[in-house]
C-alpha cells in the first residue's frame, strides 16, 4: 500500500510538472508572491497538506522557501522566507507566515521601512470543514467552507469515491520531450524519502530560443509523512528554487493551534465555487 501510494504521488508530480506554468504564471512561481513565496509549491499545493488530508501522521516543522536567479549582466537576485507548519493526527494543518517589513513605493534604499512585518495564519481544518486565515495584526479571521463539504468529518468525505481519495488516477500523457527517473531512496532532513527527477526539454524554436532549454525538478516523498519533505526546480529563464521541509519534529501539536483566539472577529466568507459559510461579510465575535 506504501508503495502505491508513493508511486501515485510521484506520477501525479510528473504529469503535473510536464505541462508547464499556467497561463499568467512565470517559470518556477511557487505560490503567492512569486518564487519562494510564502504558501508556495509545498505548503499550499502538495506539501503539508492544505490541499489535502492526511491523517495519523502529525508533525511540526519550518518550510524554507529559497529562489536564486542569475542574470544577463552576472547580477544575481535572491529571496528567502519561512513558514511554520504544524499537523495533528486528523490532518488539521495550520501554516504561519511572516511578511518582511517594506518600504514605501520612492523610497530610497537606505530609508527605514515603512510597514511592520505582518504575521498571517493559514489553516486547514478538516474536520470542522473549514479554513481560517488568521490576521495577527487587525485581530481577525477569514473562515470558509471547504470544498465538497456536507457536514459530518471531511477527512473521512475525502475518501470517498469521486473526492479525490480512491478515484481511479489519471494515466500521465506520454511526452518524448519529458524524461522521469526514480532516485535512490535516502536521508533527507533526517527523514527516509524517495525521489523522482523530471527533466522537461524545450526543443530549440519552441518558445524562440535557439537552442534546446532544459527545466529539471526533484522532489523527494516521505512516504512516513506522506509530504514532500524537498523539492528543487531549475530552469535556465528564472533561476532555482528549492522548497524544503526542516527541523521536522514528530509529536502531536498542541489542539489550540487549530482554532481560531477567543478575541478574534471572526467573518464567514463564501468557499470556492461560491459556497457559503454563513453570507459574505457576515461578521461574528467569539
Amino acid at each position: 500500500m506504501t508503495k502505491s501510494l508513493i508511486v501515485l504521488g510521484l506520477c501525479a508530480a510528473a504529469t503535473l510538472f510536464a505541462q508547464g506554468p499556467p497561463p499568467g504564471r512565470g517559470p518556477g512561481r511557487m505560490g503567492p508572491g512569486g518564487p519562494g513565496g510564502p504558501g508556495g509549491m509545498m505548503g499550499r499545493g502538495m506539501g503539508p497538506g492544505m490541499n489535502r488530508t492526511v491523517t495519523g501522521a502529525p508533525y511540526s516543522a519550518v518550510e524554507v522557501h529559497e529562489s536564486s536567479q542569475t542574470l544577463a549582466n552576472g547580477n544575481v537576485i535572491t529571496r528567502k522566507n519561512q513558514s511554520n507548519v504544524y499537523r495533528d493526527s486528523s490532518g488539521r494543518v495550520r501554516t504561519e507566515t511572516t511578511f518582511s517589513a517594506r518600504r514605501a513605493p520612492g523610497q530610497t534604499a537606505g530609508a527605514a521601512a515603512t510597514e511592520t512585518p505582518r504575521t498571517i495564519v493559514n489553516i486547514h481544518d478538516p474536520v470542522a470543514g473549514v479554513s481560517r486565515e488568521l490576521d495577527a495584526q487587525t485581530k481577525t479571521v477569514r473562515e470558509m467552507p471547504l470544498p465538497g463539504f456536507r457536514g459530518g468529518n471531511a477527512a473521512a468525505q475525502a475518501n470517498r469515491p469521486g473526492r479525490g481519495g480512491n478515484s481511479p488516477a489519471r494515466t500521465p500523457v506520454s511526452d518524448p520531450n519529458v524524461v522521469t527517473e526514480t532516485l535512490a531512496m535516502q536521508t533527507v532532513n533526517g527523514v527516509q524519502a524517495t525521489g523522482t527527477r523530471t527533466t522537461r526539454t524545450l526543443p530549440a524554436g519552441e518558445i524562440g530560443n535557439a537552442q534546446p532549454i532544459q527545466i529539471v525538478h526533484e522532489i523527494w516523498l516521505s512516504a512516513d509523512l506522506k509530504v514532500p519533505v524537498m523539492e528543487k526546480r531549475t530552469d535556465p529563464r528564472s533561476g532555482t528554487t528549492t522548497v524544503q521541509l526542516t527541523n521536522i519534529t514528530r509529536s502531536e501539536p498542541d489542539p489550540a493551534l487549530f482554532q481560531a483566539p477567543s478575541d478574534y472577529t471572526v467573518t464567514k466568507g463564501r468557499g470556492p465555487g461560491g459556497m457559503r459559510g454563513g453570507q459574505p461579510g457576515t461578521v461574528i465575535k467569539q
